[in-house]
């Protein structure tokens, strides 16, 4: 074969698998990585209508992060705050509202197929009350973050010094369904940890452990 040829064919084989070898490293993840994790819950909340359109302040739900360890799922009973008047999505109550108007009667109650499921785990009936054929059982929400049992993490710690929740957790106010945004990899909290030692939170300086017995321990 003409080496010139050879020589081409060779760089062709090499620039390819090259290639993808940059592909494999670059899609390269350490064992319980989940980053993007994002599974479908039980009842679908939306993260952007409800911390986004709505600005409810996220500790509204998550009232325990300021004060424990773990910032906790919200019981059914926050929702049932909002929820044992809102029954459905605002244009599906307006569009009821008119027609209601229209055939001279008074509004019906609707209620949106996903608020039903919180009043079924709280045994409610339509009324929002008790009803005697249904049993209260908790919504069995999927967890997205999850940690190695080897890390120890104390969400008080960060809420308390000023870190706000989009910093580890992303723009929550923009996703329908929740995903783990971070790769919450130990090198990734090292070097905020580093970070916010150089550059401070939120104007006050503060001191981010990078010893490993504060993790690990």
């Amino acid at each position: 074969m003409n080496p010139r040829i050879t020589f081409v064919v060779l760089a062709t084989g090499l620039l390819f698998s090259s290639w993808g070898l940059v592909t494999r490293v670059g899609a390269f993840r350490l064992p319980g990585n989940q980053q993007g994790y994002s599974p479908v819950q039980p009842i679908a909340y939306s993260h952007r209508l409800h911390a986004g359109e709505l600005q409810i302040d996220c500790q509204y739900c998550h009232f325990n992060a300021s004060s424990s360890r773990h910032a906790g799922i919200p019981p059914a009973s926050i929702c049932m705050n909002c929820h044992r008047l809102v029954t459905t999505s605002f244009g599906v109550f307006r569009a009821e509202d008119e027609l209601a108007i229209q055939e001279n009667r008074k509004p019906r109650t609707l209620i949106s197929a996903e608020i039903r499921k919180i009043y079924d785990a709280l045994g409610l009936d339509d009324e929002r009350k008790p009803a005697a054929t249904k049993q209260p059982a908790p919504i069995a929400w999927t967890r997205v973050h999850r940690l190695p049992a080897f890390v120890y993490f104390d969400h008080r710690a960060h809420v308390n010094a000023g870190v706000v929740c989009q910093t580890c957790h992303g723009p929550v106010e923009t996703m329908e369904r929740m995903r783990q945004f971070s790769d919450l990899t130990m090198g990734w909290c090292v070097n905020c940890h580093r970070e916010v030692n150089r550059s401070g939170v939120e104007g006050k300086r503060v001191y981010a452990s990078v010893d490993c017995s504060t993790c690990h321990f």
